[in-house]
């Protein structure tokens, strides 16, 4: 009998040691149905939080970089040491209150076509209204697109499991043969839309990705970065235009380019200017100019 663990439940922390340790004892709490590690990727806080939660959790596995590596590059040093058949990568800011994993795990095993899968997530504080009840795809040239469910109050709406394009970064169970054969997570982003890439890669190469409503995840969503903050604004510039760049072709690449450089950022920074958020438009024109300068685009 094999004593590797079915689940390897993957998180990245960056100075958010009292968020990880209530989504470590959540697990330990109430994820009994199934035998799990905890891999917790500290990367570069501030003090080593690796060190602490190790003392405090001994059977969790820490890994500590020197480097900020970025969401992608946290959970991708995480993955290489996961031992599970299958791997979830969930934001150190979520917790779970029942044992629902196994309901993910049964929709990966329906069939062999699906890839990954995402359960529903919602807010974690009152009203605790839904916040990813599948996602709506992205719009070809604009690239738009809309959580399903985004808002509003869960009274059993979005109860049944679908198909969905790309899968929620906070909270994506994945198979590990799917990663053996797409590769790792996309480390040129660093932050927002590496996901999307990611799922984006997975549904080329012939898997599908779906959405498992009987599986609730509670998110305190972007307590790191700030709703808006100039690293969040810098990053979604610079990174829509990215995707657009590796996920686009032929004219269409060029059109989706020119319209987030001609329409989009200057709209953006009108809107946040007027706002008053000078810092917020001088954070558009930095990601701009960082995507043009950005080397191995597509590596």
């Amino acid at each position: 009998m094999s004593n590797l663990p079915e689940l390897s439940i993957i998180t990245v922390n960056y100075n958010g040691l009292k968020d990880t340790c209530e989504f470590i004892e959540s697990i330990q709490k109430y994820v009994l149905s199934l035998s799990w590690e905890i891999i917790v990727v500290d990367n570069a806080s501030r003090i080593n939080e690796a060190v602490i939660l190790k003392e405090r959790y001994p059977y969790i596995i820490t890994i500590r970089s020197e480097k900020n590596l970025g969401f992608s590059g946290g959970n991708n040093l995480g993955i290489k040491e996961a031992k599970g058949k299958y791997i979830f990568l969930l934001n150190n800011d979520t917790f779970i209150e029942e044992d629902a994993f196994n309901f993910l795990i049964e929709r990966l095993n329906s069939s062999p076509k699906i890839g990954a899968v995402s359960p529903k997530i919602k807010f974690a504080f009152p009203p605790r209204n839904i916040q990813f009840a599948g996602y709506i795809p992205l719009t070809t040239i604009t690239l738009r697109n809309d959580l399903i469910g985004f808002g509003e109050q869960d009274w059993g709406q979005y109860e049944t499991p679908v198909c969905t394009p790309y899968c929620h970064g906070a909270a994506m169970m994945i198979k590990k043969e799917v990663i053996d054969k797409v590769g790792y997570m996309p480390e040129i982003y660093f932050l927002y839309y590496e996901e999307l890439d990611w799922c984006t890669q997975i549904t080329n190469a012939g898997y599908d990705l779906w959405y498992e409503p009987q599986c609730t995840i509670y998110h305190k969503e972007s307590q790191s970065t700030g709703q808006e903050s100039f690293l969040r604004t810098f990053y979604l510039t610079r990174n829509r235009l990215l995707y657009a760049w590796r996920n686009r072709f032929g004219m269409v690449r060029w059109i989706a380019v020119l319209y987030q450089l001609l329409v989009a950022a200057p709209k953006n920074a009108l809107y946040f200017l007027l706002k008053r958020r000078a810092d917020l438009a001088k954070a558009i024109l930095k990601g701009t100019v960082a995507f043009i300068k950005l080397e191995h685009k597509l590596g």
